[in-house]
């Protein structure tokens, strides 16, 4: 049994005549009787009662009907589907995120995706920061990373998508959670809730030299792996944490945010592979392009 022959059979059972079916079909009328006769034979049914004046189908005709309808939709969107891959309009889209970012940066982008190509999905990969993302994009484990530079290995391109500054998260019943703004120096004696050493975080390194350049070197008292970990730690009143700005899209019971008003600043940067020139990667860069979401220049 061939597929043609079930669209042959599907036209005739739509329009009830061998003549109106052959020219839909594009074909004359007795090689489509002879075909339809053919997959009669075949299956050991018959699908047609055929008078002078009419065609009708069999009971087991109409069943037939059901599943040949529903075969050829699946053969339909199984090529149509195929059609979006090959252009990029349909796949997987594997994004790997800093922590902080999943706050802010995550909600923007999953709906821009959604918006600019409804049939892509995201696979997302969180609370990676920026050593972890390059590997995951360099092994083929990512699509794209939105991470914070700078960047230690080569094959990768990235381009700035946000500048934040960094903001203290105290607990509620702490002395600067009435606030509107504290310095750095402020958090002189602080009890600093930190990214493991042994992860190479590019906020650690931008909150030492802050508090380097007020004067002191932090006191880390606890270290986590996570930006969630922090932000818990804070609430359960172990220190405060300095990270960026992003974290406030997500207020957490139990912490209070608070400007620092000569915080210095962290950069997010989407990255990818530079010899990646697949169709999916394409779109996605172009319809960020589209929506302004790089912070300068053209692709």
């Amino acid at each position: 049994m061939e597929l043609r022959h079930l669209r042959y059979f599907a036209a005739v059972a739509d329009t009830r005549h061998f003549g109106k079916a052959a020219e839909r079909l594009h074909m004359a009328q007795p090689p489509l009787s002879q075909a339809i006769r053919r997959l009669e034979k075949e299956l050991g049914v018959e699908l047609f009662t055929r008078t002078t004046r009419q065609v009708a189908l069999t009971r087991a005709g109409g069943v037939f009907r059901t599943d040949v309808q529903r075969i050829l939709l699946s053969v339909d969107e199984a090529v149509t589907r195929v059609a979006r891959f090959a252009e990029g309009a349909e796949g997987v889209l594997r994004v790997g995120l800093t922590g902080s970012a999943s706050y802010r940066q995550l909600p923007a982008l999953a709906r821009l995706v959604k918006r600019e190509l409804p049939h892509v999905l995201l696979e997302v990969h969180t609370e990676m920061l920026t050593p972890a993302q390059e590997a995951g994009l360099l092994e083929r484990r990512l699509d794209i990373g939105v991470l914070r530079p700078p960047l230690r290995q080569v094959g990768l391109t990235h381009r700035p998508v946000a500048t934040e500054p960094l903001v203290v998260a105290v607990p509620e019943e702490h002395w600067l959670a009435e606030s509107d703004a504290v310095r750095m120096e402020q958090l002189r004696h602080e009890n600093f809730i930190m990214y493991a050493a042994t992860l190479d975080s590019v906020v650690n390194d931008t909150v030492v030299r802050g508090c380097l350049a007020a004067g002191f070197y932090p006191h880390c008292a606890h270290e986590v792996t996570e930006t969630s970990a922090a932000l818990a730690l804070v609430a359960a009143g172990l220190g405060v944490a300095v990270l960026p700005d992003s974290i406030r899209s997500a207020p957490r019971e139990g912490v209070r945010c608070r400007r620092i008003e000569d915080a210095p600043t962290v950069r997010l940067d989407l990255a990818w592979r530079e010899d990646d020139d697949g169709p999916l990667l394409r779109n996605v860069l172009h319809a960020l392009e589209r929506n302004d979401v790089f912070l300068e220049g053209a692709l």
